[in-house]
């Protein structure tokens, strides 16, 4: 099935994406339209840290302002360090069929008379990577095989502007060929151009991304897909962000 247009996109933003030898770092977390400026607050996420060594930890709960939720991770060691939001289910949607085309049926709407339907769940994740001293080893850049995600295939801490990102598209743990990724730049909102673009992933799932300034970006896919047997809904809509900053 066709990825659906919303409008807006899940982020998560630490403070600064190389904390030196902090062992701490605050995160960022809302829905947008416009790529790090909060508009909606991320709640019931159950964001998490993935350490160096692989190992996967639940954050405390945030503090919940009117546009975004701030929480603290802990960062015990040096090296990479991978930010998420977690696996977040959101509203039950419906869908009609139009053509060969399934649309949304807006909120406070109905579908048109007669009409196919089917129910749809929202599911989202927000990643960023940060780096505490040197790299060191790197599990956190070990991909979770499991539902959408934007797996960096080189080491997404370490982005040059001008210099190309490797990164491939992950569903159920394989290679999602043909998966539009849209990269926003924060800047965009100053000078106007507020998308590198769109870039199309390979038979092989794979993808690189170009900086073309320094600055923050983000990356956006999305997918829908029947869903796991047992869900509260027969399908599912991914979206995915990645946060990086390129220097």
């Amino acid at each position: 099935m066709a990825a659906p247009a919303f409008a807006h996109m899940p982020y998560i933003a630490p403070a600064v994406f190389d904390v030196g030898q902090r062992d701490k770092v605050v995160i960022e977390a809302s829905f947008t339209e416009d790529a790090f400026r909060p508009e909606i607050i991320m709640n019931d996420a159950p964001f998490e840290v993935t350490g160096p060594d692989g190992a996967v930890r639940r954050l405390p709960n945030p503090a919940t302002f009117a546009d975004r939720a701030v929480v603290e991770a802990t960062l015990p060691a040096d090296g990479i360090y991978r930010l998420s939001s977690g696996q977040r289910y959101g509203r039950m949607n419906q869908m009609y069929r139009s053509g060969t085309d399934w649309k949304f049926v807006a909120e406070g709407s109905t579908p048109p008379t007669g009409a196919e339907t089917r129910k749809v769940q929202s599911t989202t994740l927000a990643d960023a990577y940060v780096l505490r001293g040197k790299p060191g080893a790197k599990g956190a850049l070990d991909a979770r095989g499991k539902a959408l995600e934007l797996h960096p295939l080189s080491d997404p801490t370490a982005i040059g502007a001008g210099e190309p990102f490797a990164l491939e598209v992950l569903y159920q743990g394989k290679p999602l060929a043909g998966a539009d990724v849209t990269v926003f730049r924060e800047a965009g909102l100053y000078d106007g151009r507020k998308t590198v673009g769109e870039i199309k992933s390979g038979t092989d799932g794979k993808i690189a991304v170009t900086a073309p300034d320094a600055g923050r970006y983000l990356l956006l896919v999305r997918h829908r897909d029947s869903a796991p047997a047992g869900a509260d809904a027969p399908y599912y809509s991914y979206t995915v962000t990645l946060a990086f900053e390129a220097t």
